[in-house]
């Protein structure tokens, strides 16, 4: 068990990590220049990429190359957001870096988790499922959910519940597939309940 669980992560890195880190690579992003592009952004994202609405995503303080990773996928069509669509087309790779970089020097902001589902969500984050091969989320997120940027792991800490529920309902039933070729969340949101899923979001909520 515990060699097929490394093989997995180690997969998880080549297939993510190597992938996120070549797009960041190949520009350079800038904070000073991003802010100034992020106007249309901050009716969703927040002015400074805390979303103030449940449904729409905390941007600030992802990681940079999960952030540009995300965006170029979006811009080319790999992954649906129908909120989204049309709004990137006329930005080009320095315009993405840009954003990517702004995003990821703000200071993301921690909600309040529900203390009835707290206990299980940790369980799940921290254990896993080990006996039907679901590694712990801390694996690639870390324990304080702050996740890998240079690995491209994204920081989940104090998400959006509501967000963190439709992203893992996504993976579970396959509407989200930029997970690469190894399927290292579907194959994790496959072995996850409804009520898991409730839990783990209102756990990685208050997670800081």
């Amino acid at each position: 068990m515990d060699y097929l669980m490394n093989k997995l992560f180690v997969s998880l890195l080549l297939t993510l990590g190597i992938s996120g880190a070549t797009q960041a690579a190949e520009v350079t992003g800038d904070a000073t220049a991003g802010q100034a592009k992020t106007a249309v952004c901050g009716a969703c994202h927040g002015p400074d990429g805390n979303s103030m609405a449940p449904n729409f995503p905390k941007l600030a303080g992802q990681g940079e190359p999960y952030l540009l990773k995300q965006l170029h996928e979006i811009k080319d069509g790999k992954r649906v957001v129908l909120e989204m669509t049309g709004l990137l087309t006329p930005l080009n790779d320095q315009d993405l870096a840009d954003i990517s970089a702004y995003y990821a020097s703000q200071k993301g902001s921690v909600g309040a988790a529900d203390p009835n589902l707290v206990a299980r969500g940790e369980a799940l984050f921290r254990g896993g499922k080990l006996d039907q091969g679901m590694p712990a989320c801390t694996g690639c997120h870390s324990p304080d959910g702050t996740g890998n940027a240079s690995a491209g792991f994204p920081h989940l800490g104090g998400q959006h519940a509501d967000y963190i529920k439709k992203q893992l309902t996504a993976f579970r039933e396959g509407d989200r597939v930029t997970d690469g070729d190894t399927m290292v969340m579907r194959s994790i949101a496959a072995k996850l309940s409804n009520k898991d899923i409730e839990a783990l979001a209102q756990y990685i909520q208050g997670l800081h």
